[in-house]
């Protein structure tokens, strides 16, 4: 800070900005999101509700504000037991910004299983199953965090997994498969471009390591 002339400024009112580089976007491949999926046991109720949220992460990119406020009412266009169709969902999104998300053909095979098995009328749609208080059985995002960090463990994954990882691999799968970035920023419900723009890093430093590994540099 001397070096700049600033020494007079308390270092409490300093503050830094945020990074847009790829050292703040942590992500997965996608094996090892399958490989997490693997892990509950979805004989269980608890384990196929687990199942089918990570499947949902994982196919909408949804926020994890976004997925514990969803209803199970909101799920009601599955009963057409379409095994091939993409559905759309209309979400409450951040600051209350209506958005619409996508739920994939298999995703939608996993929440339908998940809610044929429940059985009961709790409106929440991910419901804790040891909860005794009907009004208390929406899982909490807390709950949540824990379940994703747990499972990322048991996979054998080493680095530090959260549902926003899942958010990530999302948006970065679909950037290296080839999306566009305004519609990466919509699917994600960004409202600025710049912020679906630090995905780009990401991907640029993918195809960088690529091209370090597999061209040989060399002209004939």
């Amino acid at each position: 800070l001397a070096e700049r002339d600033i020494t007079t400024l308390p270092s409490s009112r300093i503050k830094l900005a945020k990074q847009t580089s790829d050292e703040i976007v942590s992500f997965l491949e996608v094996s090892d999101v399958e490989n997490m999926m693997l892990v509950p046991d979805t004989k269980t109720p608890s384990g196929l509700r687990d199942r089918s949220i990570m499947e949902l992460f994982f196919s909408s990119g949804m926020r994890i504000s976004e997925l514990v406020s969803l209803n199970a009412d909101q799920m009601s266009f599955l009963k057409d037991k379409n095994t091939t169709r993409t559905y759309e969902l209309s979400i409450m999104g951040k600051g209350k910004h209506v958005r619409t998300i996508f739920i994939s053909p298999h995703s939608a095979q996993w929440l339908r299983k998940y809610l044929d098995s429940r059985g009961d009328v709790y409106k929440p749609l991910f419901i804790n199953q040891r909860s005794k208080d009907p009004e208390n059985k929406r899982l909490s995002v807390r709950y949540i965090q824990m379940m994703i960090s747990r499972y990322a463990i048991l996979a054998g994954i080493s680095k530090k997994v959260t549902p926003h990882t899942l958010r990530h691999t999302y948006a970065t799968d679909l950037l290296a498969r080839g999306a566009d970035l305004r519609s990466v920023q919509e699917l994600l419900g960004h409202k600025n471009v710049a912020t679906t723009q630090i995905y780009t890093h990401v991907t640029n430093k993918r195809l960088r390591d690529i091209h370090e590994k597999f061209h040989s540099g060399k002209s004939n």
